[in-house]
């Protein structure tokens, strides 16, 4: 692991930009250490430093003592776009003018990508365990599916929070019923992007023996900052 940038911000919290590889990626310690870690994923197509996620992550480091990290996965962010990456999106983009059904498209770029990002994930995790900053134990917080996966083959993942999108490939519908871990699972109820019902059927699905739904009014992105003080006492029962 290579650090490439550092500042220290207002609110106390160091930032340090990183590759490994050719994984980019983003650390936020506070200020105690060693401290446990938030491994924070965010959704296929975006990067690292969308503001909502890097507000989060600030949050966690600031207010709770958390050490909280992103990268980018593939095909995202800062990393290059392959054909396949660029001919799904202009599928997604065609398929949805027309009002043709997404799901065939959806599944053949997600299971991939998870195929991808999970063995990255748990690559970056050895290398951030091995800090004198990072105590562990460690949490995730992000979409379901890459979450799913990293939840279900990492024994390191002591506790997840979910943002609740309602299309996850059966695949990965099913390794979720071997997630154990205590997990949150956060769902906006009038979500113009996704199915309500369908999300609500992948809560049950988890195998967890502790698992709370958090229900919210609002669309996709009105997730209310309440729920960041939420999920970090979720953390701070699990990973302190």
């Amino acid at each position: 692991m290579r650090f490439t940038a550092e500042q220290r911000l207002d609110d106390g919290v160091l930032e340090r930009e990183f590759t490994l590889g050719e994984i980019p990626g983003i650390l936020w310690t506070p200020g105690s250490e060693p401290a446990p870690l938030i491994l924070i994923g965010h959704p296929g197509g975006f990067h690292k430093r969308l503001p909502r996620l890097v507000a989060r992550a600030r949050h966690y480091a600031a207010e709770y003592g958390f050490a909280a990290a992103a990268i980018d996965a593939p095909g995202c962010g800062d990393r290059p776009r392959s054909a396949a990456d660029e001919q799904t999106g202009a599928d997604l983009r065609r398929a949805k003018e027309a009002g043709e059904p997404i799901e065939e498209i959806l599944e053949a770029f997600i299971v991939p990508m998870v195929d991808k990002a999970v063995p990255e994930w748990r690559t970056i995790l050895d290398a951030l365990l091995s800090l004198p900053e990072i105590g562990g134990p460690v949490g995730y917080e992000g979409m379901n599916s890459i979450g799913i996966r990293l939840a279900m083959v990492e024994p390191r993942v002591s506790a997840a929070v979910f943002f609740g999108m309602s299309f996850v490939p059966e695949l990965l519908r099913e390794e979720a019923r071997r997630v154990t871990v205590p997990l949150q699972f956060l769902l906006q109820w009038d979500d113009e992007g996704n199915d309500r019902q369908q999300a609500l059927d992948l809560f049950d699905t988890f195998g967890a023996q502790e698992k709370t739904l958090h229900a919210n009014l609002g669309g996709h992105t009105g997730t209310p900052w309440f729920e960041v003080d939420d999920a970090a006492r979720f953390f701070t029962r699990h990973l302190k």
